[in-house]
């Protein structure tokens, strides 16, 4: 249902402290005439001011949950500082008839986003009903007309008399009202806080003073610990252990096992073209014990023998990436994404550019290891975890336990990095198959952060094969065609401008690399992180064969685009770089600009143009100096929120860039930890500025979190090129010769 299908209604009930708390439910529970419940999920006032906000977006770092609030409290009208927010309870959704996931569409799912536009809307209205009721009861108490009485920092006042009353004071008689209609949300026009002001996250003293609880801070009476070790290569098997070698160690409880092929159904995610299931565990064995140090050495003594299956077959990286290459030379199952055009005689132009690109695999190495805790008994699962999506966790934890969902509870955490590993709930799901085998005693699942990084769900290796016939008079694309191999999440070439109508004959696409054991899976902007640096790079060749500025084609190719936005943040990054003007030998200047969350769209989506400006010595040692950005999402809500994400993002996508490689060896993955795995140091870091001079103004809020990480990449290694003459097709940067003379 859409939402203006719905109705916002307040089930109020004065708590025992005389607060009021306030629920947002579907129009069809009123229509049903039933016993008006306690709803206060979304909102509740105490008698101190505080206001209390329950949201559903786990907090990981990327400031959802403030932003969330400010939504509300935008409407609200109440006392910033007196805001707190906690996670919302995917049990309660799921008994009170989805009161926290009634927005439609992407918008209902308990992730970390938090400015879809129909999230906002929702988000304002629990704000102006709760206002509302306040001004309501504010105006019975003192016999005035509602309409007098005015909402702001807390405080409900009646200008002609004079008389105040506090949000406190009036939050139990306003849960003895009836019925009060909610009032159209402010038009963006009337903000107060959204785009007006940039408060910090609300958590951010907490994570000074250390006391946020993070999944692995958790503590639970009676918490014994697991220490885990999967196959190590990737769909292998448990083939033999012997727990009595190990039962005699200090602490130890249990040695327990999970079979994927014994564990139960995948009951919300699964995606059968890749041939693996999103939420299913690997083989596995535990050690569980009274203390983490216990199991792990016990694990260490462990005898195990590992069935290695089919991955076996890989024995080298360059092994994988030449059968992902040599995949492009086929159109067996064949996946055609985009088809425009007339592309059948490419081969025939006069003027054609062919290149082919690579990128590896890649690890998203958050701070905290996966982790998790789970309690089974016969009456019920409590689970406190980390988990990205905390709504499909709760059900993937119903679904390999066996227990119904309303015997589930389960206890979102903060979330000490993310990036795509904690969204598809594996790890959820081994916690509980783990948990269920010790049943009675909470139990802490930990992947060492050497089995966290092999036994991960990357960021997919793609192989692809650019072409493309250039006009003999404008040197622009005439026809491209783009080829792709893959397991897993496909770049997304044709959800871009260049293939959307920049370029008038397109043909886009993909093969699935079936045999590859490695298993993928989202990792910051997925898909888009290898396709942005695969197409920005061929656009940079095609711009070189035809003896143009790199800016100057791209803004000859995206002229008739409908969004304005890619123009004009093209130029304002290109114009606070000083671009164009007169370099020492061996700096040089790269631009790339990609869109992310177009979804069909011109007018969709968040696009980010990037100039990055090098120092390369003759001997390649590589120095990234400075980093200019512009970017158009519509508008912002949050300037100093964007400027962290586009900061964060930036340098996560460099990083990718530069060092990221995950390889493998005899089936294994050979990375394990950050002596192997190296991400950027603070001294490396460059100058980062971010420009708002590309915001178009259309009215959208569109996604900031992921889409620095895709142009990044390219501009640097464009840069490279520039001043070296070195094309660098593929990833890790680093890893490759930048010598030059």
């Amino acid at each position: 249902m859409s939402a203006d299908r719905r109705q916002f209604l307040i089930g109020a009930a004065a708590t025992a402290a005389g607060g009021m708390a306030l629920g947002f439910l579907p129009e069809a529970a009123a229509a049903a005439g039933a016993a008006t419940p306690e709803f206060s999920a979304w909102l509740v006032i105490e008698p101190d001011d505080t206001v209390i906000l329950r949201l559903p977006a786990p907090e990981f770092g990327n400031g959802a949950m403030t932003q969330q609030a400010a939504c509300i409290v935008e409407e609200l009208a109440c006392d910033w500082t007196k805001v707190k927010a906690e996670f919302a309870s995917a049990n309660r959704d799921y008994t009170n008839f989805s009161v926290y996931s009634v927005v439609p569409q992407a918008a209902a799912f308990f992730g970390g986003r938090s400015t879809f536009t129909m999230r906002v809307f929702a988000l304002q209205k629990v704000g102006a009903a709760a206002r509302q009721r306040l001004k309501t009861a504010a105006a019975a108490e003192w016999g005035v007309p509602v309409a007098e009485v005015a909402a702001a920092n807390s405080v409900l006042t009646h200008a002609s008399s004079g008389r105040t009353l506090r949000y406190g004071e009036m939050a139990g008689k306003a849960a003895a009202l009836g019925a009060v209609a909610t009032p159209p949300i402010k038009r963006s026009s009337e903000w107060t806080l959204l785009g007006k002001t940039s408060p910090g996250k609300l958590n951010n003293p907490q994570i000074v003073d250390g006391s946020l609880t993070y999944g692995i801070d958790v503590r639970p009476p009676g918490m014994v610990y697991a220490a885990l070790a999967q196959s190590p290569v990737h769909g292998g098997r448990l083939k033999s252990y012997d727990a009595a070698a190990v039962k005699g160690m200090p602490g130890v409880l249990a040695v327990v096992t999970v079979d994927p092929d014994e564990a139960r159904g995948v009951a919300m995610m699964s995606n059968a073209p890749y041939g693996y299931a999103l939420t299913a565990p690997r083989a596995a064995v535990a050690v569980i014990a009274e203390h983490y140090w216990q199991a792990r050495k016990a694990l260490d003594a462990l005898p195990v023998q590992w069935d290695d299956r089919h991955g076996a077959q890989w024995k080298s990286t360059e092994q994988l990436y030449d059968a992902a290459t040599k995949a492009l030379d086929s159109d067996e199952n064949v996946r055609i994404e985009k088809l425009s055009g007339d592309v059948a005689d490419i081969a025939k132009a006069s003027k054609l550019v062919e290149q082919t690109y690579l990128t590896p695999w890649c690890d998203q190495a958050p701070l905290e290891p996966l982790n998790g805790t789970a309690l089974v008994t016969a009456e019920k699962v409590e689970v406190w975890h980390p988990a990205q999506n905390s709504q499909q966790a709760f059900w993937v934890a119903s679904d390999e336990s066996g227990m119904p969902p309303e015997r589930v509870i389960f206890h979102q955490t903060y979330v000490g990095g993310a990036f795509g590993r904690r969204l598809e709930s594996d790890d959820v799901r081994m916690v509980v198959a783990i948990a269920k085998r010790f049943p009675g005693r909470p139990v802490q699942v930990i992947w060492s952060r050497e089995e966290m990084m092999r036994q991960g769900k990357y960021r997919p290796m793609v192989a692809a094969r650019m072409t493309a016939a250039l006009d003999e008079t404008t040197g622009l694309p005439k026809a491209i065609v783009a080829r792709q191999a893959a397991r897993g999440h496909y770049p997304r070439f044709a959800d871009t401008a260049y293939f959307m109508g920049a370029i008038p004959n397109v043909r886009v696409d993909a093969r699935e690399l079936a045999t590859v054991h490695v298993t993928p899976g989202p990792y910051r902007g997925p898909g888009y992180n290898s396709y942005a640096f695969i197409q920005e790079t061929f656009i940079d060749e095609c711009a070189h064969a035809a003896g143009a500025d790199p800016l100057d084609y791209r803004l000859k190719l995206l002229s008739a685009w409908p969004n304005p936005g890619w123009v004009k943040s093209l130029k304002e990054a290109a114009a606070k770089a000083g671009w164009g003007r007169k370099l020492p030998k061996g700096v040089g200047q790269g631009i790339a600009i990609s869109g992310w969350g177009l979804n069909g769209s011109p007018q969709g989506g968040t696009c980010i143009a990037v100039v990055a400006t090098v120092e390369v010595t003759k001997k390649g040692v590589l120095a990234v100096r400075q980093l200019d950005a512009a970017f158009d999402c519509g508008r912002v809500m949050n300037q100093d929120a964007v400027v962290n994400l586009m900061e964060g993002g930036l340098i996560f996508g460099l990083n990718m860039a530069l060092n990221e490689e995950m390889t493998v060896k005899d089936g294994r993955m050979v990375e394990g930890n950050f002596d192997t795995y190296p991400v950027l140091r603070m001294g490396q870091a460059p100058k980062i500025n971010v420009h708002f001079g590309g915001l178009s103004g259309a009215d959208r809020y569109a996604e900031m979190g992921e889409p620095p990480v895709g142009p990044v990449g390219p501009a640097v290694g464009n840069a490279i090129f520039r001043a070296t003459g070195k094309r660098l097709r593929r990833t890790p940067f680093l890893k490759q010769d930048l010598s030059w003379t």
